[in-house]
This record gives C-alpha cells, structure tokens and sequence, in this order.
C-alpha cells in the first residue's frame, strides 16, 4: 500500500537497480517489478492497473522472452477485462511467456479449504483464459495454499490464488523450473520462489527472484495500454 515518492525511496534502498511500478492511487492499484540489471534487461511493454508485460533478456543464456505480471481483481466485471486482455496479448506475440502473480481466483476445489463452495462458472472464466493462453501451470513445492484470511478456525478459509503459469516454449527453456511457496511471516499471503534452473542459478550465484507489491484501484481500463 505504498506508491509515488515513497515507494521510490523504497526501491532506492533495496539491491535492485531496475524496476517498473505501476502506483497506488489512494491505497489502491500499485504493482512493482524490480530487478538487477547486471543479470537481465527488462524493457516494459504494456500496463494496465491488474497487469504488466515486458519483454526479458537474460545476459547469462541470451534468451528472451516475455513476463506478465499480475494482480487480479476481486471484482467480476474488472476480471473479465483483465481475461480479454490476456488473449489479446497471447495474439499478440508467439514468444516463451511466463504469468504470474495474485489471480484472486482459484480453479477447482482442491484449490480452497473453507468458507463458500468455488464459483463453477468464474473457475471456468479464468480456466477458459489460461487454454487460450496456452498456459501450463507450474505447480509448486511447499505449503499447499498461498492465502488466508486469517479468521478464526470456525471461519478461516485458506486459498491457492497465487500462480505461476508459462506456455510451452518458456517451459522448454526452463523445463527445471521451480516455483516455491515460502512461509507466510506477518501477511496473508506468502512468498512465492521462482528457480529457473540449476546451471542458471549456479552461474548467477544467485536464483531468479521475482518480487511483487500488488493492489487494487477500481477504474481499470478495457484495453491494454501501450506505454
């Protein structure tokens, strides 16, 4: 919940040298990518509020390819734009393609432990855009759920909406990628861990981390924005 001046003197104190924002308005509507840019070049490509795109060049292995970092409305009608934005970017390119990000959506039952049944038909809407995309979910190691409403035990409910979902060629690329689930500390999410791989991480000294603030303003655009 931090943006504009602030969250500049933030970045500026951290190890990261690079980064795109997208800020707060109010308490609303902030997404941060940061990054060091002795280990890749970042160049962004399209924002909205619920989403950034940039292209990825990894200076170690010379590959490209795209990231789509996202946070996901809870509200339907802002979901549905966010899910017509998707297929249109998936139009747009034929390059590997890692998502990620709070989708605010799970996929199946297993997905959730308490609280209301899953909604059949918002699962199938996030379902129908993850086939058009093309994209795989990764899976993961550690706890089963990523978010919690931290009730008590007769209301609390325990959710899988954190992801991370590639299409084939990334997968190809990266086919010993990791995605952990870190221990939650003081948030109701927990941190989510990418490794590309061994030889990558060996060379780096140092594993790809993907790091993300996310929020929510209400009056998301229909389109994607070009910047």
């Amino acid at each position: 919940m931090v943006g504009g001046g602030r969250a500049e003197k933030i970045i500026e104190g951290l190890s990261f040298d690079g980064f795109i924002t997208m800020y707060t308005i109010g308490y609303a509507g902030g997404l941060w990518i940061l990054w060091k840019m002795e280990d890749m070049e970042v160049s962004p490509l399209s924002t909205t509020e619920q989403e950034i795109h940039a292209s990825i060049k990894v200076r170690s292995s010379n590959l490209t390819w795209l990231i789509s970092v996202i946070y996901t409305s809870p509200r339907l009608v802002e979901r549905r734009i966010l899910w017509d934005n998707l297929k249109i970017v998936a139009h747009l390119h034929n390059l590997p393609w890692l998502m990620l990000g709070d989708f605010n959506e799970v996929l199946c039952g297993e997905e959730k432990f308490g609280g209301n049944q899953v909604n059949l038909n918002r699962a199938l809407e996030f379902k129908g855009c993850l086939d058009e995309c093309n994209m795989i979910d990764l899976g993961f190691v550690g706890p089963k759920y990523t978010w919690t409403n931290r009730r008590p035990i007769s209301s609390l409910v325990f959710e899988r909406i954190d992801k991370c979902f590639a299409n084939s060629m990334w997968r190809l690329l990266y086919p010993e990628a990791v995605v952990t689930h870190l221990p939650r500390t003081f948030l109701d999410h927990c941190p989510v861990l990418i490794e590309l791989c061994k030889s990558i991480a060996n060379h780096l000294n140092k594993p790809f981390r993907f790091q993300m603030v996310w929020l929510l303003h209400p009056d998301f655009p229909r389109v994607v924005q070009q910047t």
